[in-house]
């Protein structure tokens, strides 16, 4: 079985809610083109594919521009290629491995040791095949490490730490992504900081879904940032994260400013935003940046807005516990 794009544990993934979210939109708006300018997943772009005939997928970090990339470019691929690679990359044997970047720095913590071998190992190869490969085909391949990582990281579902005391089990094993044919659609993806984006963005429909707590997705994410960039860093502390990078200013405390500043600069018919109650949470590293009163205020200024709501299931590290979770949806008709 090939993965398709919700393949994979994402905090924030909106898989559950992309059919209510795009009824909502096509009950509510009208356009031709749609940004996603949060992109994550990437799971609201595929919803909507087939019913934009343009679509630009906008995330500013590494793993999720490939992700974007080998699923929606154009490019021609070779399937049968990949198929041959794939099946030279699950033949590998660990113990006939060198110790690599991934096994010294992950082993018997994200990753069991002979996975983590097979892991830097194979992300090697996909550079050393160089000229073998044409951009669409290296990014599947990348890609395709990144999801068959995902479903055998000793992890409870986000790269923020791995579990401890337990002994890692071998179970990596290299599967495909299954890219989507685009015919009649124009797709553009970008890595950008959103603020900046939206000043050169004009599109009908705009879907808003930025981190509204402090907990950073590059830092949440740095293992799979780090095998996609493969700049093998030095990494630092219980984590074993790198420096940091791509910092988002949406989850410090001046988030309502800065999403005041995207509202305002955005030029485009209407505005998707995804909110969910979680600053109503006991964990401050979950407690929302921006309050629903804040977005609602800010939002209310720049056109004729509605507000929908749906009982969803929420991320819980823990020490977050409320009943009443919900996702919210506010639909802005701007200027009007």
């Amino acid at each position: 079985m090939n993965y398709n794009i919700w393949n994979r544990r994402y905090t924030g993934s909106k898989y559950k809610l992309s059919e209510w979210i795009t009824s909502l939109i096509e009950n509510n708006c009208v356009g031709t083109s749609f940004c996603d300018m949060f992109a994550g997943t990437g799971i609201m772009s595929y919803a909507m594919l087939n019913k934009m005939k343009k679509i630009y997928i906008n995330d500013f970090l590494y793993s999720n521009e490939v992700i974007y990339k080998a699923f929606f470019d154009n490019e021609p691929y070779d399937i049968d290629k990949l198929g041959k690679i794939k099946s030279r990359f699950n033949d590998i044997k660990a113990d006939t491995l060198r110790e690599n970047y991934c096994s010294k720095w992950y082993g018997n913590k994200f990753f069991s040791y002979n996975d983590a071998k097979k892991i830097g190992y194979i992300r090697e190869q996909i550079d050393l095949l160089g000229d073998v490969l044409n951009k669409k085909e290296r990014n599947i391949l990348i890609a395709s490490l990144l999801y068959s990582i995902d479903k055998s990281a000793n992890t409870v579902g986000h790269y923020d730490a791995y579990i401890k005391g337990k002994i890692v089990e071998d179970k990596f094993i290299f599967k495909l992504i299954r890219p989507y044919s685009i015919e009649d659609r124009d797709v553009i993806i970008t890595r950008k900081d959103a603020n900046e984006y939206a000043k050169k963005l004009k599109c009908d429909i705009v879907y808003i879904d930025p981190p509204y707590n402090s907990r950073q997705y590059s830092r949440f994410y740095h293992v799979l940032e780090n095998i996609t960039s493969w700049n093998k860093p030095n990494l630092y502390g219980e984590a074993l994260k790198p420096k940091p990078e791509n910092m988002s200013e949406y989850c410090r405390s001046n988030a309502p400013l800065v999403f005041k500043n995207l509202i305002d600069t955005l030029d485009c018919r209407y505005i998707v935003v995804s909110y969910n109650n979680t600053y109503k949470s006991k964990s401050s590293s979950s407690r929302n940046k921006i309050t629903f009163e804040e977005l609602e205020n800010i939002l209310r200024n720049k056109g004729t807005m509605k507000v929908f709501s749906k009982s969803h299931q929420y991320f819980n590290a823990g020490k977050t516990d409320f009943n009443d979770h919900k996702e919210f949806v506010f639909i802005v008709k701007v200027g009007v």
